[in-house]
């Protein structure tokens, strides 16, 4: 994996922690939605080596699996 793949991903986790952080008034519910949406992303990117589709691809599946997770 190159270098600049592990950066990005490393920058997209630092800004979704930094981004959730503003988000203490979320239930738990859409937190756990917004968590697996940026995890999912982050994985769907490094495993896809940076593609959009990986990203957006992960996203929508971490997303909805953090979301199920929280009923």
């Amino acid at each position: 994996m190159a270098i600049h793949s592990k950066m990005k991903a490393g920058v997209a986790a630092v800004l979704l922690l930094v981004g959730l952080s503003a988000c203490s008034n979320m239930s738990t519910r859409d937190r756990n939605t917004a968590i697996g949406a940026g995890v999912g992303g982050v994985a769907g990117s490094v495993l896809t080596d940076g593609s959009a589709i990986g990203t957006i691809g992960g996203a929508v599946v971490g997303g909805v699996i953090g979301n199920q997770t929280s009923k």
